[in-house]
């Protein structure tokens, strides 16, 4: 009988240990992942196109056990598309959340804003498209997720200057226009580096940034058609590039070559929204459904985000927030596991010396945290019928052109408003 007891009191005392291991785990504190993003005002197409791949990652990662057995939280606040609200947001993760590591929000404008108080806290900080965000910091810690390479402030423009001295004949003249802001500047100031090198030798006749509240482009498109210039060069944010495009078509401005630096063509809403008219437009972008940049991994990405975009109100494409959203995850991801922790120190040097497996495909992060070597994109939409969003899906529709490892066709000139 005391056998018998003996053996149902182990027998209990096994099915406990079973009954509470899994609630003793659950109890483990989350992992905290800290950052702000643009929910709001006039980057949040970008923003929350990023957060839900960010979601779409923390399942899979949480469904898989969690990052070093423990489960993982994001700990986000709108930073409203306005660079002034991004320091308190990281200030607050850092003193008062108490995260275990952060990232950026998107954009150029509130990561410079946000790098000061990265930089107190010595924290390892994974950018996600940021253009020469770390040009006056030089912080040993900062790595973006942005292909620009190690000269990102000719990286926006480089490729559609290489188009343009291909063109028989030569151009001669360019104009440069953009954005009074952080990224218009930057990829302007590219572009006239650029204009003035001997290889180039392009005669800049227009050279004006415009305020960022601007929101009637037309003057703006006459002045340059007065000048009649081979190329323009335009540096723009979204709200921007659609005033841009509009005033092009209105004024019927035309140019051997016109694009350069439009941030907005690469999402669906402004796909949709211009359509044909997006024909023979030369811009940079990231990611586009070439036969060229077919790397493991991507199609599924794409595939769990599209199926939750319409729902979720955010690009129902995602061919340029996604693809590099997921592979930040992942370099985190490899990281952490790598490390075994959240020493800055360890992250930051694991990160300068690894090569990331990504849906993006490889990845190495040079001095500075830009990559090396960089693989900006320059396309250019063709063969588009009508507005229809579901043909950007198509390979045809963004040819690549630079770099040439990634060509998928080639140059269509000059750009003249066309009516379907």
């Amino acid at each position: 009988m005391k056998k018998l007891s003996l053996f149902i009191l182990r027998s209990l005392a096994l099915l406990a240990c079973v009954f509470f291991a899994e609630p003793l785990l659950a109890q483990k504190a989350p992992i905290k992942i800290g950052l702000g993003m643009a929910l709001s005002g006039g980057l949040a197409g970008g923003g929350k196109a990023a957060l839900l791949t960010y979601q779409i990652w923390q399942e899979e990662i949480n469904a898989r056990g969690g990052l070093l057995g423990r489960k993982v939280e994001f700990v986000y606040y709108d930073d409203q598309s306005n660079p002034a609200t991004v320091p308190g947001i990281y200030s607050k993760l850092l003193d008062i959340d108490k995260v275990d590591m952060v990232i950026s929000g998107y954009a150029t404008g509130p990561i410079v804003a946000g790098m000061p108080v990265i930089i107190a806290h010595k924290k390892a900080f994974l950018a996600f498209f940021a253009l020469d965000a770390n040009a006056q910091f030089k912080y040993d810690r900062y790595f973006t997720m942005q292909p620009s390479g190690p000269d990102p402030a000719i990286a926006q423009a480089i490729g559609f200057f290489n188009l343009a001295k291909s063109i028989t004949p030569r151009p001669q003249t360019i104009a440069i226009v953009g954005a009074d802001a952080e990224f218009g500047q930057v990829a302007m100031s590219g572009a006239r580096q650029l204009a003035k090198k001997d290889e180039f030798n392009f005669k800049i006749v227009y050279d004006q940034s415009y305020p960022p509240n601007t929101v009637d482009f037309t003057s703006i498109v006459r002045s340059i058609k007065v000048l009649n210039p081979d190329l323009v060069y335009i540096a723009s944010y979204p709200p921007d590039t659609a005033g841009m495009l509009r005033a092009i078509y209105e004024v019927n401005l035309s140019a051997k070559l016109l694009g350069g630096g439009m941030v907005g063509l690469q999402f669906a809403a402004l796909k949709q929204q211009f359509g044909y008219q997006l024909n023979n437009i030369v811009d940079y972008d990231y990611y586009a459904p070439e036969p060229t940049m077919k790397f493991p991994g991507i199609d599924a990405v794409l595939e769990k985000y599209r199926a939750r975009a319409a729902g979720a109100g955010v690009d129902v494409l995602g061919l340029y927030i996604p693809p590099y959203a997921y592979a930040q995850m992942q370099i985190l991801e490899q990281t952490v596991t790598a490390v075994g922790g959240f020493d800055d120190a360890k992250l930051a040097e694991y990160l300068h010396k690894t090569k990331f497996k990504t849906v993006v495909g490889d990845i190495k992060f040079g001095q500075y945290g830009e990559w090396e070597p960089g693989r900006e994109l320059t396309v250019q939409y063709q063969n588009i019928k009508g507005n229809d969003v579901q043909q950007f899906k198509e390979s045809g529709k963004q040819v690549i052109l630079d770099p040439p490892e990634l060509k998928s066709g080639n140059l269509i000139v000059p750009f003249t408003p066309t009516k379907q």
